[in-house]
């Protein structure tokens, strides 16, 4: 009787992480792990990391890379484990700051701008899939710069701000 009074005590305790977010952003976590989850066992490890870094055009991660990211998780990664790691590193952040990390995966080299045509391929292509009139729309309000650049900088500050920086 007492580990079952245990485990009751400690699933109704009030960190449930699944109170910390709303169905839409679970939702979208659950899209995320997804497609994360290379190989669909409903863990996340190490190979699955390699083939997920893999479908974004980054190819020679470091073995040391990917098990520093596996060593960050309490064990095996499954959906829970997974929003809980979300929720901690969500906690008391900045949603620009959000914004902007997101944007930084693709500016490998840290200019502040991506090319316009390679986020447009990635939005295009992965997760919630963008349409070529979304694209239009986007390049309309947030045209990339004669070098063909998206400074995803300024566009984070209008996104999180409203408006653009002087």
């Amino acid at each position: 009787m007492a580990p079952k009074m245990a485990r009751h005590k400690k699933e109704g305790g009030g960190s449930n992480v699944f109170s910390m977010f709303d169905q839409s952003q679970i939702q979208e976590f659950k899209e995320a792990f997804t497609i994360m989850d290379q190989n669909r066992d409903g863990f996340i490890d190490k190979a699955d990391l390699r083939d997920t870094f893999a479908a974004l055009g980054r190819m020679n991660v470091k073995n040391e890379e990917l098990e520093e990211m596996i060593k960050e998780a309490p064990g095996a990664i499954n959906f829970t484990v997974f929003l809980t790691m979300f929720g901690e590193k969500l906690k008391g952040t900045d949603p620009e700051e959000i914004i902007l990390n997101a944007f930084r995966v693709f500016d490998r080299e840290g200019k502040g701008h991506v090319k316009a045509d390679y986020m447009k391929e990635m939005l295009m292509t992965q997760a919630d899939r963008f349409t070529e009139e979304e694209m239009k729309q986007t390049f309309t309000a947030f045209p990339p710069d004669p070098a063909g650049n998206l400074d995803y900088k300024n566009l984070v500050y209008v996104i999180t701000h409203g408006e653009e920086k002087d």
